[in-house]
Order: C-alpha cells, then structure tokens, then sequence
C-alpha cells in the first residue's frame, strides 16, 4: 500500500480510536474543518465548521453515549485521487443500546489532517423490531 493510503488508513484508525477513548482532542482535523452528520443541528444539510463548533455542536451531546463504545472498522475504501477515504464500521453504543453500521467519509490534507467529513450510518438498528 502506498505512503498516501497508509496516511490515509491512519487518519480513519486514529478517528476511531478517538472515539473508543473518548477523547475528541485525538481526532486530527484541520482547524477549518467541516463535518456534515446527521446527528448534528441541521443535519448533513447544516455542516459544522471549525474545530469549536464541531466540538460543540457534535461532540459535547454525543460523549454521554461513547461510554464503552465498541468499534470494529470492517473496511477502507480510496477515491481514485487518494484525497478521501471511507471507513465502514460497526458501532455499539451499549448505554443507549444501539448498534450501528456506518460508513464514515474523509478529505485528507496532505498533511494529514482531517479537511471534510461527511457521518453516514444505517438507522435501521434504531427502529424497534417487529413483532412477529
């Protein structure tokens, strides 16, 4: 694997890992990054810009949740420019019982910081099962 997609894959990884320890301060975005997610004010449609408001707005209201957090990256996928990766995973959520499948887009700086990111998951887990 090249030099850039190894960058890449560890950018995915430290994202991740970030979330395992809680600790948005390991997240290694960009100080102008963007995040589109749709557990955010707004949605994908209303993105967060800049390290604070990212922090603020996405982070502070889902730390309560990340209390043993269980991740497994299933997956990586390159664009063809080597600038973005996508990481699919799968996430539980044991304190508010919820498994997800997700599937996580990054714009990568050369220099390794996270420039976009775009949070895409299943919500099918979220909705009750039937009773059959």
């Amino acid at each position: 694997m090249g030099n850039r997609k190894t960058q890449l894959r560890h950018v995915a990884d430290a994202y991740f890992q970030a979330l395992r320890d809680a600790n948005f301060t390991r997240i290694p975005y960009d100080a102008q990054a963007v995040l589109r997610a749709p557990l955010t004010p707004g949605g994908v449609h209303a993105p967060l810009r800049g390290i604070a408001e990212i922090h603020a707005q996405w982070w502070v209201p889902l730390a309560p949740a990340l209390q043993g957090v269980e991740v497994n990256v299933v997956d990586y996928f390159f664009n063809e420019k080597e600038d973005s990766i996508v990481a699919k995973a799968e996430i539980h959520l044991p304190g508010a019982s919820i498994r997800l499948r997700v599937a996580d887009v990054f714009k990568v700086s050369p220099e390794g910081n996270i420039l976009e990111q775009e949070n895409h998951f299943d919500a099918s887990p979220l909705r009750p099962s039937a009773q059959s």
